[in-house]
Formats: C-alpha cells, sequence, structure tokens
C-alpha cells in the first residue's frame, strides 16, 4: 500500500473518530461462491471467485453421486474419478454395503460392478446405485455457499428402496484459493431394518482418493492429528484427521479429511499411499454387522480442507481446532 495512502487514511479516520462519526472499517467481500448448472455433464459446479473449486456428479449415468473434480488452491485437479486396478472409486464419494431385512446384501460402494455388459467395463443402467433425487437447499454468496441434497439408495434397478440420505454441505471460501469443505452424511431406514455390512478392512465413511499429482507417487506425505506418518504409521489408527500434502515443496499444496467431535470417537482411518483415505466408525460398528431399525437414523459429519502448503504451513491442526470450536 502506498505510504502517504496510509497515512491520509489514518487521518481521515482520525477526524471522523474526533468528531463522532466513527464507523468502523468495511473488511474487503469474501470472494464469491456460485454454483452454476451443467446438464450436459450430469453435474453442478461450484465456483470460488470466478473459478471452479469443485463439482457435484449426479446425473442419471452414475453408479453413485460423488464430488469430482475437487481442485487445488492453483486449480489443479486433486483427485481421480475412475482409477486402475479400482474402477469403482469416485473421488470424494460417500457409499457402503447394507442389507434390508428381507432382502439380498447389496453393495453400494461396488455398485459400478451391477452395470451391463463387461464386467471390466460395465455400463449404465446399474442394477444397484445411489440416486440423486433433489436439491432441497441451494443458497450461495460472498464467502459461502450451502447445498442440501436429497437421495435413495435403491437397488433391483430401482425396483427396491434402501435408505434415503440427506447430505448437507457448507462451503466456505478461506481466501487465496483455498477453501473448506463442512459436510453431514444422514442415511435413514425408511423402508426396514436394515443391516449394514462394512468390509472389515476397505471402507471408510467417506472416501477421498488423490491422483497421482498429490499421492506419494507426486511427493505427498500422510500425517494424521496424532503425528504418525505414511501408510504404515496412519492406517487402521485412531485419529482426529488426516492430511495428505507435499512437505517442503516450494508449490506445495493438500487437502486434509476431519472427523467432527460430534462423531463416536475413538475411531480408526483407511489411509493408502496411494491416495485413498477416510474415516472409519468406532470398533463396534466398524467391519461388524449392526443394524438400523426402521425410523432410525445414522450420521457422520466431516470436514475437507484443501489448502497452501504441508500439514504444518498449511495451518491443518489449527484450522481442525477452530472447526471444531464452530469457529470455521
Amino acid at each position: 500500500m502506498n505510504r502517504a495512502f496510509a497515512r491520509s487514511g489514518a487521518v481521515f479516520a482520525a477526524v471522523l473518530f474526533t468528531s463522532g462519526l466513527w464507523v468502523a472499517p468495511t473488511p474487503a467481500a469474501a470472494p464469491p461462491v456460485e454454483f452454476q448448472d451443467d446438464p450436459g455433464a450430469g453435474a453442478l459446479r461450484v465456483r470460488i471467485a470466478g473459478r471452479e473449486a469443485l463439482a457435484y456428479v449426479h446425473g442419471t449415468n452414475v453408479d453413485l453421486p460423488h464430488f469430482y473434480p475437487l481442485r487445488s488452491p492453483s486449480g489443479e485437479s486433486m483427485t481421480v474419478q475412475r482409477a486402475e486396478p479400482f474402477p469403482h472409486h469416485r473421488s470424494f464419494w460417500f457409499a457402503d454395503t447394507v442389507q434390508l431385512a428381507g432382502q439380498r446384501e447389496a453393495s453400494f460402494y461396488n455398485a459400478f460392478y451391477t452395470g451391463r455388459g463387461d464386467r471390466k467395463n460395465p455400463q449404465p443402467p446399474f442394477r444397484d446405485r445411489i440416486r440423486h433425487v433433489a436439491f432441497t437447499r441451494r443458497d450461495a454468496g460472498n464467502g459461502r455457499g450451502d447445498l442440501e441434497i436429497r437421495l435413495c439408495w435403491e437397488m433391483d434397478d430401482g425396483q427396491t428402496p434402501v435408505l434415503d440420505e440427506t447430505r448437507q454441505v457448507r462451503i466456505v471460501a478461506t481466501g487465496g484459493g483455498e477453501y473448506f469443505l463442512d459436510v453431514r452424511f444422514v442415511l435413514r431406514a425408511s423402508y426396514g431394518d436394515v443391516t449394514f455390512r462394512s468390509d472389515a478392512v476397505h471402507y471408510a465413511w467417506p472416501f477421498l482418493r488423490l491422483n497421482d499429482r498429490f499421492n506419494t507417487n507426486g511427493g505427498g506425505v500422510l500425517v494424521n492429528s496424532e503425528g504418525a506418518r505414511g501408510q504404515a504409521g496412519t492406517n487402521l489408527k485412531p485419529a482426529r484427521w488426516v492430511d495428505f500434502s507435499r512437505a517442503g515443496a516450494p508449490d506445495a499444496e493438500g487437502v486434509a479429511l476431519f472427523s467432527h467431535p460430534s462423531n463416536e470417537h475413538p475411531h480408526a482411518w483407511l489411509t493408502r499411499d496411494y491416495g485413498c483415505f477416510g474415516p472409519r466408525r468406532v470398533e463396534a460398528k466398524s467391519g461388524r454387522p449392526f443394524t438400523l431399525k426402521r425410523g432410525e437414523t445414522l450420521a457422520t459429519r466431516v470436514g475437507v480442507l484443501v489448502h497452501r502448503g504441508d500439514v504444518a504451513s498449511g495451518r491443518v491442526a489449527e484450522r481442525y481446532e477452530a472447526w471444531a470450536r464452530g469457529k470455521l
């Protein structure tokens, strides 16, 4: 800032104060958050300060709605929508294996493989899928956007609904291309008792899957809230958050996944050096069958921090604490 301009501003402020006309300075406007429909891609794009930050993919031809891409502060895609040898991975997604009373088991985690044709490359329609039903809230403005989404987990080509889901997403533009997602997933057993039969090893609630630019192949390092590092130190270990970012690089960027204090704790995390990670549930409900009675709900709340720098310079621990106290 020009020094003369700064001094003149200070003098003007002093005059206002001594004249009894003091008005608090107006803060700089927060970056605008905007929603943009993309019917051709079956997506809702989220733009911050005029640039795409992420997109919610919910078209009729997808096995399950998910967020892709998830872009870094500099605009690079951080995630992979379909990977080999795990083509069912969906960037940032939420699914599970469940059984409605009186029905067969349905793995929505593996819904991709219920498509038609070649097992290695199945095509829609999908016999089992999570279907986007409607947006029940879409509010956007400076610094913040809010979405509420209604979904249905259904099997047998839509003939058998299994679970209703409400997904609440708060997008916060924190400046400099960084942003934060506060996401709550709520499942309701609307159609009968539902038994959760989550995989004892592979499930997470929800998942993130980074691409080779941001996983260990690109110099990324897994670090959790307890200071452990890498898949060997963090997989199936309890933590409050996990970060995946490059360490010490001048162009370092990363993403952290937070588990809210309102979730049941302590719980372990799934982590993979190749870029897949996410929180699990408490031990009694993790990889062990349990039943949600008809009318009951089951929820989880997570935060996703897309940041510059590594786990330290990106102030991951500090921002987790701010979110936990309702300050982010």
